[in-house]
């Protein structure tokens, strides 16, 4: 089945509207949570048509995240992250026309669990990790691998969040920073989406269908995170990244 055809199941629209809720949630700060709606996604459409799926529903979550959290973090943290982030996008693009979904998926995974890992790190060796998160060369992994990630699967959400309670942001200036990163990023992933025909007018139709779902999640997730303490919330952030990388590489 496909497109319209697909959502007419109850169950499969039913499921589909989980991701889509999801989506909404990550953006809202539970980016972790994202990797759900990749493997549903997934699931439903297949690895590379769920890339193009996705994408329309991010950015109208983008839109609706940005004027949410606009009035905390700011623009400048996006400037320094945004020329690695290209990079990992070319390299991304690149790679996604020359190997297959499952090396992909297994890539992605590899570099969300480098990040817990980094976090990991960062409680056990706070002095250590503090000199390497304001190292240059931190910040340039984490754009590269972060372009490589969105591009792949729409999946860089831990990774920059994860980078930036590295820089001890606090948790509403870090969605603020997010929302503006991803807004930007995903716009520009459009036409490198276009020309590997990924989204279509059937994919489009059906985005439409979903994104009520994505709006409950903004709703919710910026809720929640207003009775969610930092420590608690960054602990989320880490489990769920932990599940989603290892999910990616072993099923």
């Amino acid at each position: 089945m496909v497109g319209r055809e697909m959502l007419s199941d109850p169950s499969v629209y039913a499921l589909a509207l989980v991701a889509a809720l999801c989506i909404g949630l990550s953006k809202s700060g539970f980016s972790g949570l994202s990797m759900v709606s990749v493997v549903i996604l997934a699931h439903i459409y297949g690895s590379k048509a769920s890339v193009g799926l996705a994408l329309p529903l991010l950015i109208a979550a983008d839109l609706m995240a940005y004027p949410a959290f606009i009035k905390h973090g700011s623009w400048s943290p996006v400037w320094k992250l945004l020329a690695p982030a290209l990079l990992g996008i070319g390299l991304g693009w690149w790679v996604l026309g020359e190997i297959s979904d499952g090396t992909a998926r297994k890539m992605i995974g590899a570099c969300v669990l480098l990040m817990v890992a980094l976090q990991a790190f960062r409680r056990w060796r706070p002095a250590g990790f503090d000199r390497l998160a304001q190292s240059r060369g931190f910040g340039l992994g984490a754009g590269i691998l972060g372009g490589f990630s969105t591009m792949l699967a729409n999946a860089a959400g831990p990774v920059i969040q994860l980078y930036l309670m590295g820089r001890k942001i606090p948790k509403m200036e870090l969605i603020g920073i997010g929302a503006r990163f991803f807004l930007l990023i995903n716009l520009i992933k459009v036409p490198l989406n276009a020309r590997l025909a990924l989204i279509t007018p059937d994919s489009l139709l059906d985005n439409l269908r979903l994104l009520p779902a994505v709006a409950v999640g903004i709703l919710a997730g910026k809720w929640l995170l207003r009775h969610v303490p930092q420590a608690a919330f960054e602990w989320m952030v880490v489990i769920f990244a932990t599940l989603a990388g290892l999910r990616m590489i072993f099923w």
